[in-house]
């Protein structure tokens, strides 16, 4: 399952303060701060999804991340290479680099992150 736009937006704020009540979550929020009853929709929203718990004090609930921002993100990009790059990460290396305006150092900074990646998978 997959979190929306707006969902999503929420959950990295989540993740930024591992756990929330709605005061903290929307003192997070850039101006214009969005309704209390649309982020209170959204939290229920991700909770069915199985993205976010809370725990009760009182009438009061303190929301936390369920998953974790790299497991998000992997999911993500792999579904990306999946659907879009024919299953192919070379393809989606390939499309990354060139679409993308990396400098000469950040293209050298990725090699040598797979040339780590590399060793290590060989260990």
């Amino acid at each position: 399952m997959q979190l929306s736009k707006t969902e999503e937006q929420l959950m990295q704020l989540l993740w930024k303060l591992k756990k929330g009540f709605m005061k903290d979550i929307l003192a997070e929020f850039p101006e214009p701060k969005p309704a209390t009853t649309t982020v209170a929709t959204l939290l229920k929203r991700m909770h069915e999804k199985g993205f976010i718990d809370y725990k009760l004090f009182g009438k009061s609930r303190e929301y936390y991340p369920l998953v974790k921002k790299t497991d998000y993100f992997s999911k993500h990009v792999n579904g990306l290479i999946k659907n879009f790059f024919n299953d192919s990460a070379s393809q989606f290396a390939s499309f990354f680099t060139k679409e993308t305006d990396l400098s000469v150092s950040e293209l050298e900074e990725l090699r040598k992150i797979i040339d780590n990646q590399i060793k290590e998978q060989k260990k």
